[in-house]
């Protein structure tokens, strides 16, 4: 079963359960995996739901953040629960040693020697790591492991 055809069954049962808020969830995450397909004029497979359910935890930390900043636990709480079912659908994190050896390894096959090549590394790893690891880290990995160089 694919992710987009498991979110429907989700959503299905979230509705049997009458879970409201795992519900409101995945209606967003379904929302925009639609106003992707139209405004593209594709069928999305699962590399590029993962990408847009990435985009929404993102957005959900950020949004955590500043909600906490403002003195508002109330709305900070109720992103937590949409961060703790977007997380449901992502794939398992990589440890930091497994990101350290796929930054390694992407460094020699790409033939980097300095921080000008960070493009052609990053354009190995993003495709590999993508959902599994945070790429603001992977990037910053990346950086320093070619200033060495």
């Amino acid at each position: 079963m694919g992710l987009k055809e498991q979110i429907t069954e989700d959503m299905k049962a979230a509705m049997r359960a009458k879970e409201t808020v795992k519900l409101g969830t995945i209606r967003l995450i379904t929302a925009a995996i639609k106003q992707k397909e139209v405004d593209e004029r594709i069928e999305l497979g699962d590399a590029h739901i993962l990408a847009i359910i990435e985009k929404m935890i993102k957005q959900r930390k950020d949004s955590i953040s500043q909600f906490e900043a403002g003195g508002r636990q109330d709305l900070a709480d109720i992103e937590k629960a949409e961060l703790v079912i977007l997380s449901t659908y992502m794939p398992a994190g990589l440890s930091e040693t497994e990101i350290q050896a796929e930054v390694a390894a992407a460094i020699t096959a790409s033939g980097a020697a300095g921080a000008q090549d960070m493009g052609k590394v990053m354009a190995i790893l993003k495709p590999k790591l993508a959902g599994r690891a945070d790429m603001t880290a992977v990037s910053a990995l990346v950086k320093v492991a070619l200033s060495k160089n």
